[in-house]
C-alpha cells in the first residue's frame, strides 16, 4: 500500500544457537490468515502462505535408532554466530547502498533505519543503537574475535579447519536489487566475506513452494511493504518459522526464536489498546537491534514533482497526495489544477479497485471517511475514532460454547465445535474439545459520522450507512474479502443519527476496529432508468454509470467528465462541508510515461505528478535540474512505506 497500499499488510521451531535464549519446540499449530506485510517484487506484492507436505530425513545413530531430523533445525555454523551477523551489519556502508540506486538524495540518513518500522511510525520508540551502523573496523574486530580471520595475503577470512567465510546472497533479478548488492559484495569483501550472489527470478524467489517459502537461502535480500497498523505476528514470532513439520507456514524466514521478543508481539498483536501495543513493540525492537537477524538497508524513496505556483502539498508515505486536495492552491490566481498520471482509474468504485490510480481521485472526488497520515490514523467525516479509550468501544470477555460463531486462529469465522483453534481471552491458542465454553474477547462498536449532504444537494443519513452495509457485504458486490463482514455477528442502526454499532465474532481482534467498517453510498439517488440505487442488484453496481464513472459525492469534488484515455474533470461539491474548496477545478490528464509526463510539467502543461506517476528513476533527477535552473518547479523526495532488507537465515538443512 502505498497509503493503503493494498497490500495489504501480510510464523514453530525452538532455536538453541549460540545468541538466542532456547525455546521448548511446540506442537504445530494452524497460524493467523493475516498477512502483515506483503513481500515485493518491485510492484511485486506475494503473500507466501502455506504448501505441500512434511520432508523429514532420517539420520543414523549409535545402536541404529534413527532420529527424525527437520530441515533448518541445524544452526548455520556461520551466521548462528551472533558476532558474525553484528560484523556483517558493521561492514555495510548502507549510505553508499543508498547512493548506488538514488544518486539524488542528498540526506541517505533520512532513508535509514535501525527497526522494522520507520522512525516516523507511531509504534517507534528509538533510536536502537544496538542495531550496528557502518564501522567495517569493529566489524573486522569481531570477525577476530569469533576465529574467522584473515591470513597475510589473503583475500578472503578462513577458521582455524581453513574453511572459507563465504556467504550465498539471494535476491531477485531485478536491477535495482542487482545495482545496491553489488556495493554490499563490495563491503563484505572489504571486511574479508566472500559473498556469492545468486539472482534469481521473482517467481522462483517469491514461489509458493520455492526461494523464500522453503527458507532456500543464506542471507536473502526483498522488500517489506510497511503499514500503518504494525501487525508483525507473522514475521517474528517463534511459532511463525516455515518447517516441514507445519507445512512451511509463517513468515519468520530467519528461523528467529528470541523468546523475549515472540512474546512481545503476541502481546502487541493481541491487545487493543495503543499504550501497551506500544510497550511490546517497542521490546521486540529492541530484540530485533540487538540480535541482528536482518539488517534494515533502508527505505525506499520516493518522489512527486509540482509547479512552483502550486501550494498545499503534503507528501506523506501512507496517505495519497490528493487526500487534501481542497487545500491545494495556485498562487497565481489560476482556476484549475492539472494533474499528470501514467495510470488510468479502473472504476470510480473503491471497494473493486486496487489501483492507487483510483484512490487518487477517489479521494478528493467521493469523500474521505478517515486519513492515513503518518503512519496513523486521523477522523475526517467519522466523528472519532471509535476507541476503547473513547468509550465508544468494548472489548469484555464472553463464554463462547459450542455452536457459537467465532473468529479461529487461521483468521476464519466459522461455528465453534470440536477441533477448532481459537484464541482465548488472554491470547493463548486453545483447541476447543466440544465440551464447555471457551473465554474470549468480543468486540462491540459504535461509530459515528459527522452531517454531510451529498453533492446533488441531498442531506445523507442513516440509510446510506445501512446501504453501506448491505452493498460491502453483498457476495456479489465484486469485493476481494470478506473477512470483517463474515466476522459481524451483529449490527444496529440509529434512528435519525448517522450512527452504527457493530458486534463482532468473538475473537475477532482487528487492530483497526475503531475505524469506520462500511462504504457509504447514496440511498436516495435515482438512476437514469428510474430504480434507485438501494433497489439495485449488487452485481450490477460496476456496470452503472452513475457509480463506476459519475458518482455522487459527500467530498470536496465531484466528477463532471471521464473521457477515457485523455481525462477526467472534477468540479467543487458545492455542498462540501469540510470547509472551503480553494481551487474550484481539477483535471487529471493521462499521459504515455513518465518522460512525457515530466516534459509536461517543466512545461506547464500540468502542475502536478505524484510519486506513482514520477517514480525514482533517471527522470527524478530532470526535475531536480530543472528545479535549481528556473525555480519553476518544486518536489520531494523522501521515504516511502516500503524498505528493503537483508535477512539472515540461521539455521541450515
Amino acid at each position: 500500500m502505498k497509503k493503503f497500499k493494498l497490500f495489504s499488510l501480510v510464523a514453530v521451531l525452538v532455536i538453541a544457537s549460540l545468541v538466542l535464549a532456547a525455546c521448548p519446540q511446540p506442537a504445530p499449530q494452524t497460524v493467523e490468515k493475516v498477512v502483515t506485510q506483503v513481500v515485493e517484487k518491485v510492484v511485486e506484492q506475494t503473500v507466501v502462505t502455506e504448501v505441500e507436505k512434511v520432508v523429514e530425513q532420517t539420520v543414523v545413530v549409535k545402536e541404529e535408532v534413527q532420529v527424525n531430523v527437520e530441515d533448518y533445525t541445524t544452526p548455520h555454523p556461520i551466521l548462528s554466530d551472533p558476532k558474525v551477523r553484528q560484523a556483517i551489519a558493521y561492514c555495510t556502508d548502507r549510505a553508499a547502498l543508498i547512493a548506488s540506486v538514488y544518486p539524488y538524495v542528498e540526506d541517505p540518513d533520512s532513508l535509514l533505519m535501525d527497526s522494522p518500522w520507520p522512525k516516523s511510525h507511531w509504534v517507534y520508540s528509538g533510536p536502537y543503537t544496538d542495531m550496528p551502523q557502518y564501522d567495517p573496523e569493529a566489524g573486522k574486530a569481531l570477525l577476530d574475535e569469533a576465529g574467522w580471520t584473515l591470513a597475510d595475503g589473503a583475500a578472503v577470512r578462513a577458521n582455524d579447519k581453513g574453511e572459507a567465510l563465504a556467504l550465498k546472497f539471494t535476491t531477485t533479478t531485478a536491477q535495482f536489487r542487482q545495482t545496491w548488492s553489488a556495493v554490499f559484495v563490495q563491503n563484505m569483501a572489504a571486511c574479508g566475506i566472500q559473498i556469492l550472489p545468486n539472482f534469481t527470478p521473482g517467481s522462483w524467489w517469491f514461489g509458493d513452494t520455492t526461494g523464500l517459502a522453503r527458507r532456500d537461502f543464506e542471507l536473502g535480500a526483498y522488500a517489506w511493504v510497511g503499514q500503518t497498523e504494525p501487525a508483525g505476528r507473522t514475521l517474528y514470532a517463534c511459532n511463525q518459522i516455515p518447517l516441514p513439520s507445519n507445512n512451511w507456514e509463517g513468515q519468520n524466514y530467519m528461523g528467529w526464536c528470541n523468546q523475549t521478543a515472540s512474546d512481545a508481539v503476541v502481546k502487541a498483536t493481541n491487545t487493543l489498546l495503543r499504550d501497551d501495543r506500544v510497550a511490546a513493540y517497542d521490546i521486540v525492537q529492541k530484540e530485533f537491534a540487538k540480535d541482528v537477524v536482518s539488517i534494515p538497508v533502508f527505505n525506499r524513496a520516493e518522489a512527486e514533482a509540482w509547479s512552483a505556483n502550486l501550494e498545499g502539498i503534503i507528501p506523506d508515505a501512507t496517505e495519497y497526495a490528493t487526500t487534501n486536495l481542497y487545500e491545494w492552491a495556485l498562487t497565481d490566481g489560476g482556476d484549475t489544477i492539472v494533474i499528470g498520471m501514467t495510470q488510468e482509474p479502473d472504476s470510480m468504485l473503491a471497494l473493486v479497485s486496487s489501483m492507487a490510480a483510483q484512490r487518487l481521485v477517489d479521494r478528493p472526488a467521493k469523500g474521505v471517511i478517515t486519513s492515513q497520515y503518518s503512519y496513523d490514523f486521523q477522523p475526517v467525516l467519522q466523528d472519532g475514532l471509535s476507541t476503547i479509550e473513547s468509550g465508544l468501544a468494548t472489548n469484555d470477555t464472553v463464554e463462547a460454547k459450542a455452536g457459537d460463531k467465532v473468529y479461529n486462529t487461521a483468521g476464519d469465522t466459522v461455528e465453534l465445535a470440536a477441533g477448532v483453534s481459537v484464541f482465548d481471552a488472554d491470547g493463548n491458542v486453545v483447541e476447543y474439545t466440544g465440551d464447555g465454553a471457551v473465554p474470549m474477547k468480543q468486540l462491540k462498536v459504535t461509530y459515528k459520522l459527522q452531517d454531510y449532504t451529498w453533492s446533488d444537494g441531498q442531506a445523507g443519513s442513516v440509510e446510506d450507512i445501512k446501504l453501506g452495509h448491505q452493498f460491502d457485504c453483498d457476495r456479489e458486490s465484486g469485493a476481494t474479502t470478506f473477512i470483517l463482514c463474515d466476522a459481524i455477528v451483529d449490527v444496529t442502526f440509529a434512528d435519525g443519527a448517522l450512527e452504527t454499532t457493530v458486534t463482532y465474532a468473538p475473537g475477532y481482534q482487528d487492530p483497526t476496529y475503531h475505524l469506520f467498517p462500511f462504504n457509504i453510498y447514496p440511498s436516495h439517488q435515482v438512476l437514469a432508468d428510474g430504480r434507485n440505487l438501494k433497489d439495485v442488484p449488487a452485481a450490477e453496481w460496476q456496470t452503472l454509470p452513475e457509480i463506476a464513472e459519475t458518482p455522487l459525492s459527500f467530498g470536496a469534488y465531484y466528477v463532471t467528465e471521464w473521457i477515457k484515455g485523455q481525462s477526467l474533470t472534477l468540479a467543487a461539491n458545492p455542498y462540501y462541508w469540510g470547509g472551503e474548496v480553494k481551487t474550484p477545478n481539477v483535471i487529471y490528464v493521462f499521459v504515455a510515461d513518465t518522460n512525457q509526463a515530466v516534459a509536461q510539467l517543466l512545461n506547464g502543461d500540468v502542475d502536478y505528478l505524484d510519486d506513482s506517476t514520477l517514480g525514482a528513476g533517471a527522470e527524478v533527477q530532470t526535475v531536480i535540474d530543472a528545479a535549481k535552473a528556473t525555480g519553476a518547479v518544486k518536489y520531494d523526495i523522501s521515504a516511502s512505506s516500503t524498505w528493503e532488507h537483508i535477512d539472515m537465515n540461521l539455521y541450515t538443512k
